[in-house]
């Protein structure tokens, strides 16, 4: 295993730098028709996809705030205030020394080129609203991957893509799922063929480098018959004054017998909103695993989903969420059991330090019709401080009576007669702090690739000593 540094979303004090804006494509503030128009332009797209995009703006605009189902918060957001596409002009490179000087350091500030090289089959390292850098390695290629970015699969492989676009999470789902729809720049689109099993992840780096940027990456994932996969994702952003939003949408289908693991550390500047939809399609027999780590964002607002179509089809979510001054993390996940004999599981942790307020939103549904279905939901939280938040929203919903499903829930506070023990040790308080928060997500942080697990340590450490000092 490699001792490189994992190229994973750092501190803010790593990632709080930005580079001079070099934009040939600029559509301005706000989202008309205009701004489509701009978009559709610049990326030389077809008419139907204009069409396409212009329905999905007239739903954004007649849809309410999803209130009922996210945090109150995100109605503070003005959406004129945010710039909807900024991009350099230049295709994405597959040479590294191709990408643009700026660009290049930027991403290698953040450790991108040398984590390919250690262990990943493939990156995409998405600046702004465009892709600028992707590769994936020649054999994958050869056994009939696919990993590009979505307006090259619109082009290039149009019948693999647009079927499955747009199904798993519809237009008229939620004003951010519209929203998407209309401005959806980057992200990935994979395909994994029959029976192909992917010995290392496949990875994309999602980086804002703007003021009052809106990034609004689409990320579909189909993994064929028996294929299986693991997925990782990283975020950056310089931290302004003004507003950014962060708005992707994450569709993934796990065809009879497939495997796929999605592997999420967010790390956005606190300025930003990070509101993102992510739900998958499971088939008969087929896996669907999220892996999920929040640390940055000001607000988040993140329900990864799993709805289990197949029989016999597994979920599971592990999230992870650390929420200091100034954070809301809202956090949860949602299973849908529609076929009989399927299962899930939900993990959830949260740590909440100083006024910092983590919220667990989950929903586990049981269809009628569908038998023996199981599921065990656990999710516990962890105050660091007297003025330190948590909410939990559960919802549970069985049709029939063959279910079984599980709800646990504890809120707890650190020890202190546990820290002064330790204290009393020659640590300090911020170093016996981390120990104790290290040891209430030590079994979920030991899910993520050890690349991960060892980096989220070391940010847990970093968070213990800004926020006690």
């Amino acid at each position: 295993m490699s001792t490189t540094t994992p190229a994973i979303p750092p501190t803010d004090a790593r990632g709080d730098f930005s580079f001079p804006e070099k934009h040939a494509f600029d559509a301005g503030y706000g989202l008309t028709e205009a701004t489509i128009d701009y978009i559709c332009d610049a990326k030389g797209e077809p008419d139907w996809l204009r069409d396409f995009r212009k329905r999905a703006l007239a739903k954004f605009r007649d849809m309410p705030q999803p209130l009922h189902w996210a945090p109150q918060e995100i109605a503070a957001l003005d959406f004129d205030q945010i710039r909807y596409y900024l991009a350099q002009g230049t295709p994405a490179r597959k040479n590294w020394d191709d990408v643009p000087d700026d660009v290049k350091r930027t991403f290698e500030r953040l450790g991108v080129p040398e984590q390919e090289r250690a262990f990943l089959a493939g990156v995409d390292a998405q600046y702004d609203s465009e892709t600028a850098y992707k590769n994936m390695r020649e054999e994958l290629a050869k056994k009939g991957v696919i990993f590009v970015n979505p307006t090259e699969g619109l082009s290039a492989y149009e019948s693999i893509f647009r079927p499955w676009f747009g199904k798993v999470i519809p237009v008229g789902d939620n004003k951010y799922a519209a929203l998407n729809h209309a401005a959806f720049s980057g992200g990935s689109f994979i395909y994994v063929p029959k029976g192909v099993k992917l010995a290392q992840p496949l990875q994309a780096y999602f980086r804002i480098n703007s003021e009052s940027m809106g990034q609004f990456e689409r990320t579909l994932i189909i993994a064929d018959e028996g294929a299986e996969l693991m997925y990782m994702e990283g975020c950056t952003a310089p931290k302004y004054d003004t507003a950014t939003l962060h708005s992707g949408v994450v569709e993934l289908v796990a065809l009879p017998g497939a495997k796929i693991q999605y592997v999420t550390v967010q790390n956005w500047a606190t300025n930003v909103y990070n509101l993102v939809i992510q739900r998958g399609l499971a088939m008969r027999d087929a896996e669907i695993r999220w892996i999920d780590c929040n640390i940055g964002s000001g607000v988040t607002m993140k329900y990864p989903a799993v709805i289990l179509q197949g029989e016999r089809a597994r979920g599971e979510v592990v999230s992870i969420s650390i929420a200091r001054d100034g954070q809301l993390q809202d956090t949860g996940a949602r299973m849908i059991h529609a076929a009989s004999g399927t299962t899930s599981n939900i993990v959830a942790k949260s740590i909440s330090i100083g006024h910092g307020r983590a919220s667990y939103r989950g929903e586990v549904r049981v269809q009628p019709g569908a038998t023996g279905c199981r599921n065990h939901t656990e999710c516990d939280a962890l105050l660091l401080h007297a003025e330190s938040r948590t909410d939990t929203y559960p919802a549970i919903t069985v049709h029939g009576d063959s279910a079984a499903v599980q709800h646990e829930a504890s809120v707890s506070q650190v020890d202190e007669e546990m820290l002064f023990y330790m204290q009393q040790r020659g640590l300090t308080r911020a170093q016996a702090m981390s120990l104790a928060v290290n040891g209430f997500i030590n079994d979920l942080v030991n899910e993520f690739p050890m690349e991960y697990s060892v980096e989220l340590r070391r940010l847990i450490d970093m968070e213990m000593e800004d926020s006690i000092g």
